[in-house]
């Protein structure tokens, strides 16, 4: 997000200068409390960790992984199982739903909004298309969206960590916590190294002991541009999966919030601005084509499996 009366008054002094122009319901509440991205990921997730408790997250437990069950065989398992995943969600159409609203600190309400809907579908010659069906006018006033942000919406809020992303992130594992009825591992994410151009998740990923996929996630992208005049932010989110065709765990429902500071800078006032984005992703319908998905040297199948979905959404 920049912050509209810079990215204003930035185009007034350039034209001034140039004088020219499932499996179990999982269904715990969000964690994601409101804080100041200024303070770091500790203050975003710390803030939003401590209510866990009270929102479906049991305590957690320090206990180390079963006998015989080493860090590395869970990462790698983990890996192998979201690459699978990964690849079979490409034969999925969907709904997304996202809606970005600022709240004014005064009344506690919204007083803008950017909402856009689209399906995700696959047109007649086999690739994928993207059909907005609904966008009204977008009243965001005080930020405006950025490549970024929607680059956040599709690749970074949907989070998922496969066997080739593994590479890049220290994965280390904190714990067992009970989230609703869904025993979990918990482990602490984040990136080896930043490279220019690069975003990363770092934060901490909840997986189902079972099946050893994430079925939540919460934390913040890195790195964000904090440059005095520049900043472009996006606040900690949290995503929730929900297990579909009795198979695979798929994001379904993202919620971001936290304060975002812009400083002062070229005559314009510091300002803290509050945040609530919220993603959901719906609809979940394979389609069925000719095409074999095959990963590491093995056939994935894309048959359902003849179990009931299990939803992994927050309560709201």
């Amino acid at each position: 997000m920049l912050l509209a009366d810079m990215m204003k008054k930035t185009c007034v002094s350039r034209a001034e200068t140039a004088e020219v122009v499932g499996r179990r319901w999982f269904g715990g509440g969000c964690l994601v409390a409101a804080c100041t991205v200024a303070l770091g990921l500790s203050a975003g997730t710390g803030a939003a960790f401590a209510q866990s408790a009270a929102e479906g997250f049991g305590p957690l437990e320090t206990a180390p992984l079963p006998a015989g069950v080493t860090q590395a065989q869970v990462i790698e398992r983990m890996g192998k199982r979201e690459a699978e995943f990964a690849a079979a969600r490409q034969n999925y159409t969907f709904r997304q739903s996202v809606k970005v609203d600022t709240i004014s600190e005064d009344t506690n309400r919204v007083d803008g909004e950017y909402q856009q809907v689209t399906d995700i579908v696959f047109g007649k010659d086999g690739k994928r298309a993207e059909h907005v069906v609904f966008a009204p006018q977008n009243t965001l006033e005080r930020v405006i969206m950025t490549p970024a942000d929607f680059d956040e919406i599709v690749n970074r809020l949907p989070f998922i960590l496969t066997t080739e992303q593994l590479p890049d992130y220290d994965l280390t594992y904190i714990g067992r916590q009970k989230v609703d009825e869904l025993d979990t591992y918990v482990f602490d994410v984040k990136p080896k190294t930043i490279v220019k151009g690069h975003h990363y998740f770092q934060g901490k990923v909840w997986l189902d002991q079972q099946d050893l996929e994430i079925v939540v996630v919460n934390g913040t992208t890195v790195p964000q541009d904090t440059r005095r005049g520049h900043e472009d932010l996006q606040p900690p989110f949290t995503t929730y999966y929900q297990q579909i065709d009795g198979k695979y765990w798929f994001p379904t429902y993202t919620k971001a919030e936290g304060t975002l500071h812009f400083a002062a800078s070229n005559g314009s006032l510091s300002q803290d601005i509050h945040m609530r984005n919220v993603v959901r992703y719906t609809d979940y319908k394979l389609f069925h084509t000719t095409v074999t998905i095959h990963y590491d040297g093995e056939e994935i199948s894309n048959t359902p499996d003849d179990k009931d979905d299990k939803k992994a959404a927050p309560k709201k």
